[in-house]
């Protein structure tokens, strides 16, 4: 919900994005919860928002969602949005 960002199940949040400048360098990221142990968050306040939740795809589908079956329609909807052509050196998963 806005003026948080990632992307919410109500008030928890499902993915999150950041962006980091310094030192002349910028770096990003994304992190989108599949099939985490949510219990790990327990422990500490996500993101720095007392009050909010974290969620994955396997908790709020009630099944397991695993990184792997995710990866392709995610990189192809990536490539779609931003007018892109992924290209990978590597393997993705």
């Amino acid at each position: 919900p806005p003026p948080f960002t990632g992307v919410w199940m109500g008030d928890s949040k499902l993915c999150a994005i950041g962006v980091h400048c310094g030192n002349h360098i910028t770096s990003h990221g994304l992190a989108l919860n599949c099939c985490t142990d949510l219990t790990w968050f327990d422990h500490i306040v996500p993101c720095g928002l007392e009050g909010k939740g974290v969620t994955s795809l396997s908790h709020e589908l009630g099944r397991h969602i695993a990184v792997d079956s995710v990866l392709e329609p995610f990189f192809d909807s990536f490539q779609e949005v931003f007018d892109c052509t992924l290209d990978f050196s590597e393997d993705p998963g």
